[in-house]
């Protein structure tokens, strides 16, 4: 199983104890994956799903806030109807998508603000656009969680609710759809609180943790390994640069503390510059040292630009 389904799993099981709450979500989930299908004089409402625990979920919801069972077929897929004129315009009504006087507001257009006066009611909208049209990738691959709406309003209403979340959740068209996305580990953790997908976000962090000790080992090897090899270039010309002045002028012309540090540095070729230091008599410290290989390198280069003349 995935761990965008693990998610929908989770959630599938939560049902919000306040009606206002259960509202809220079936509001998300009417407008986000259900239709309305005129036949004849009559109107009815399908959700048609994949996901039994989808479907599952919203004859739950119903039931609990309206006191009334729907239709739910689960063979060849997951079917879930409200044929019944009554029932279904009280619901119509309750979320805001009918008005009294009898006017039918399209479930792709954004829900009603009323629904969602409370910061519960908008952790169950949330909720309900997941499951209805969300998914998420694999963490362990990358951070990415979204949200597919069908029209430009679901979109920027999702949008801004996610961001009174603190998250930088941002919109991007798709195949004439708009699809609200996070890009940010920690984002999408706390979305997942938001939703009350504790279990999940559990995981999610544990992934996260792991991902960042790991990243954090390597960064300190890379350091590691840059530093040596800066340290063993460094050698290898000193040695060059110590070699070339012996054959030239040979290293007694060198005043006493420069011909010191060269023998040393010749015999302790991959010794670091502070175990040289303390190689000398009296001992130097290393930026002692740094000087005294430097004013090798000087004398070096000057004699090779003399062999060039």
């Amino acid at each position: 199983m995935s761990f965008s389904s693990e998610v929908k799993e989770e959630l599938e099981k939560q049902i919000g104890k306040s009606r206002h709450c259960q509202l809220a979500e079936l509001a998300a989930l009417f407008g986000y994956c259900g239709k309305l299908v005129s036949e004849g004089t009559n109107t009815y409402f399908e959700l048609s799903t994949e996901h039994a625990g989808l479907a599952k979920k919203c004859y739950t919801l119903v039931k609990k806030a309206f006191g009334f069972s729907p239709e739910l077929v689960t063979e060849g897929g997951c079917v879930l109807r409200i044929t019944d004129q009554e029932e279904l315009h009280k619901i119509l009504e309750a979320l805001k998508f009918l008005t009294p006087n009898g006017i039918l507001h399209p479930l792709r257009g954004m829900v009603n603000g009323l629904l969602l006066q409370k910061s519960c009611c908008t952790r169950a909208f949330v909720r309900g656009c997941y499951l209805a049209a969300g998914s998420m990738s694999d963490p362990n691959k990358a951070y990415h969680f979204e949200v597919v709406c069908s029209t430009i309003e679901q979109a920027m209403q999702l949008r801004d609710i996610m961001r009174s979340y603190e998250t930088d959740a941002k919109i991007v068209e798709r195949k004439n759809h708009y699809v609200v996305y996070l890009k940010e580990g920690a984002q999408i953790v706390d979305m997942l609180n938001v939703m009350e997908a504790h279990v999940a976000l559990m995981n999610l962090e544990n992934v996260r943790i792991l991902k960042e000790m790991r990243n954090s080992v390597n960064r300190k090897v890379n350091c590691e390994t840059a530093n040596i090899n800066k340290t063993v270039t460094a050698a290898v010309r000193q040695i060059e640069d110590i070699t070339y002045i012996k054959d030239q002028m040979g290293l007694h012309k060198l005043p006493a503390n420069l011909r010191e540090i060269a023998e040393v540095r010749l015999e302790y070729p991959e010794a670091p510059l502070k175990e040289l230091g303390e190689l000398l008599d009296p001992p130097v410290g290393k930026s002692g040292v740094n000087h005294r290989l430097r004013k090798l390198g000087e004398i070096a280069e000057k004699l090779r630009s003399r062999s060039t003349v």
